[in-house]
């Protein structure tokens, strides 16, 4: 058996997408946002909004033309240049494997806190998490689908909970302490920062995307599904923005992120019983859900490139329905990462990675014929030029990092395609 079957529909592939978007980004960029931005995060999540709509965009209509495994590497691959493809697969494995790490970190982080546990460290809960997780994505994506939803509905009411108390304390605090005002020249460039990081927060559509080969109905489920589940992340970020902000005020809401919970000191300074501990609860089941979207989601490009002799031939084996092999190469890769014991600096690395990454898929729709496009190239350029121009705001130090990733990469590359071709 060579292709995945098709089982995931509308509802199972937004609920995907949600489980992948929700989760490190509202639990920390958006603290991180409103460090750089002040009182104009909901500005600077607009912009970010904006931009992943544009790319959302491209990533459907490329999405519904080539409805295989392996997202941008696949359309880069394709459209591009195997060039481009491997350098949006090798960067998506790289950094994401890490985000992985980070969000097994966090979940064990806040299921220790909320079970009130002191003096034990997180790494070996989340080393058990990772083996959990990759033991549930290998047995199938039906199953994991179904641990997915579970997952996704406490996490999107933990966060509906905040938003119902706090959103009308925070219009009860006045319009001028959550908007504040337009940022100065000389402020706009953190407000940019701020985008930057943000945009990253939005970007777990594109696991949609990655399971093109498992989507009933690729056409017309992918591109309705990242628009709805981006619909919803906007809705849900603005509204747990505001609360924030009407909560703690900017310099409050970024203190407590570098403190490490920021949503639940939030919900505790609504005065609400028991919604700080339905919000630690879901920052757990937030955490989770990236951990295994993530791992499905590499698992996929993992399957393209050994499709493409670009990583060895074993990865593109299929047993059972579910690329077993990729499966467990990713796991135990995500583990060894959580051995480290902290990889929360990666954020940075990310946002740099993600904006590449997207540029090469604005980059691949642009290329697409007529026959194949379904939303104006407008988008497509205004999403290449978007992350185009906020790598700019990214410190060099990730720019050397990510160079030297992408040279070890090349270098494997070319290793695989010798042993496997030669």
């Amino acid at each position: 058996m060579s292709e995945l079957s098709r089982q995931v529909g509308i509802a199972g592939a937004v609920l995907m997408g949600l489980g992948s978007i929700v989760g490190t980004g509202v639990f920390v960029s958006l603290g991180l946002g409103a460090e750089l931005a002040g009182s104009a995060l909901p500005l600077a999540l607009l912009g970010a909004a904006f931009l992943a709509l544009c790319n959302g965009l491209s990533s459907a209509q490329l999405a519904a033309a080539y409805p295989v495994s392996g997202g941008t590497y696949e359309y880069a691959h394709r459209t591009v240049s195997p060039a481009a493809g491997f350098t949006a697969g090798w960067m998506y494995l790289t950094a994401k494997s890490a985000s992985a790490a980070t969000a097994a970190l966090g979940l064990a982080g806040y299921l220790l806190d909320l079970l009130g546990v002191d003096g034990i460290s997180a790494t070996p809960v989340a080393f058990g998490a990772v083996i959990a997780v990759t033991a549930l994505v290998w047995w199938g994506i039906r199953r994991t689908n179904q641990v997915n939803a579970v997952v996704v509905s406490i996490t999107l009411l933990g966060l509906a909970s905040l938003a119902l108390f706090g959103v009308p304390h925070a219009l009860g605090a006045g319009r001028a302490q959550l908007l504040g005002d337009v940022p100065t020249a000389s402020e706009l460039p953190d407000v940019l920062h701020a985008v930057a990081l943000m945009f990253v927060a939005y970007t777990g559509y594109g696991r949609i995307a990655t399971l093109g080969e498992e989507v009933v109905d690729p056409k017309r489920t992918i591109p309705r599904s990242i628009l709805a589940a981006l619909a919803v992340v906007l809705v849900l970020y603005a509204a747990v923005a505001v609360s924030a902000l009407g909560a703690l005020g900017a310099e409050g809401f970024a203190r407590a992120t570098r403190a490490g919970s920021p949503l639940q000191d939030v919900a505790r300074s609504l005065g609400q019983p028991g919604v700080a501990s339905f919000v630690g609860l879901a920052a757990v089941t937030a955490m989770l859900g990236v951990l295994l979207n993530l791992v499905l989601g590499l698992s996929r490009v993992l399957l393209a490139m050994g499709r493409r002799s670009e990583m060895p031939a074993v990865f593109a084996r299929i047993e059972g329905g579910t690329p077993g092999p990729a499966v467990i190469a990713m796991g135990g890769f995500i583990a060894l990462l959580v051995l480290l014991g902290d990889v929360r600096t990666t954020w940075s690395f990310s946002a740099l990675t993600v904006l590449v990454y997207y540029a090469l898929c604005n980059l691949s729709a642009l290329r697409l014929d007529p026959a194949h496009r379904l939303y104006p190239r407008v988008f497509s350029w205004l999403g290449l030029a978007g992350c185009a121009s906020l790598t700019v705001w990214i410190e060099p130090v990730y720019w050397v990092a990510g160079g030297g990733l992408l040279a070890l990469g090349f270098a494997f590359r070319a290793v695989s395609l010798r042993t496997q071709l030669g």
